[in-house]
């Protein structure tokens, strides 16, 4: 029981960290860079409506009420990194902090949505014929949530020390950063197979 139960967490954790993938990681860093450790619970927050929006997606998927084109969501994935990066670049993540809460957890929400539907087929082939197909998701929910919150404190902790002990302004943090993550973004949407 707990080695299924430790299987589907590390299958979440690793889900996230796989470096092969790192669309999600991605897609953490522009979401945390604008924030410091004293708005974690505003993060811990805004990464735990992308989990809900992840595992909803693979909750829809494996129950069958949705089917997508692989080939759309692989295009609208990196498409959701790139307009959190430019929200942080033309804002220079102020519009973050400011960004009153609806607006930017239902676009979290939505962006959540868009990369569980990424997984949905390989997780459809780990769910197999599995009766408990909601405690499975949950375990792999948990274990997405633990990696995600691994990869906040460390993007956290990079800004802390970037910002106190080398005096990079919070303004060229963000900026340079988003401005990174906008650069490997573009040859993804561009390879992507919608557009070939």
């Amino acid at each position: 029981m707990f080695q299924n139960f430790w299987f589907n967490v590390e299958y979440g954790i690793n889900h996230v960290l796989d470096i092969n993938a790192y669309d999600h990681v991605l897609f953490l860093i522009v979401l945390t860079v604008p924030y410091m450790f004293k708005d974690w619970k505003r993060v811990f927050l805004l990464v735990s409506m992308f989990t809900l929006g992840h595992t909803l997606s693979l909750v829809l998927s494996a129950y069958n009420v949705v089917t997508v084109n692989a080939s759309v969501v692989e295009f609208l994935i990196p498409i959701t990194i790139m307009v959190v990066a430019l929200f942080n670049v033309f804002t220079s993540g102020k519009g973050a902090q400011r960004e009153k809460v609806g607006v930017l957890f239902l676009s979290t929400l939505f962006f959540g949505l868009v990369h569980g539907l990424g997984f949905a087929r390989e997780f459809k082939m780990l769910l197999g014929d599995s009766d408990n197909k909601l405690i499975l998701l949950l375990e792999f929910a948990l274990g997405i949530e633990l990696a995600q919150i691994i990869i906040v404190f460390l993007v956290l902790f990079l800004g802390y020390i970037v910002q106190t002990i080398f005096r990079f302004s919070k303004r060229d943090w963000i900026m340079v950063i988003s401005a990174i993550v906008v650069g490997l973004v573009i040859p993804m949407i561009l390879n992507s197979d919608f557009l070939s």
